[in-house]
């Protein structure tokens, strides 16, 4: 029978003036926790749209998070391999 898993991602926004900071926080079952940050700034001349800025952030926040995930699986094939891990990338 297949095991089912269940990995949940956290994410949380702020803005302050023309900032918007995003984290990222991913939970395995075996209670890993890998972050990642993304921030997006808004031009003075532009319209004040939070949502755009959010969406900016957000999606830094989780580019960043797969990279430290990316990592985070290639340590843990090294640890267990004589091989340099091939990333793929």
């Amino acid at each position: 029978m297949p095991t089912a898993k269940r990995w949940s991602v956290d994410i949380f926004i702020s803005e302050t003036d023309r900032t918007t900071h995003a984290e990222a926080s991913l939970r395995t079952n075996d209670a890993t926790e890998v972050r990642g940050v993304g921030v997006a700034h808004r031009n003075p001349h532009d319209r004040d749209v939070p949502e755009v800025g959010d969406e900016l952030a957000v999606a830094r926040a989780l580019g960043d998070l797969s990279r430290h995930l990316l990592s985070e699986a290639v340590g843990d094939i090294e640890a267990l391999s004589v091989e340099q891990a091939d990333t793929g990338t």
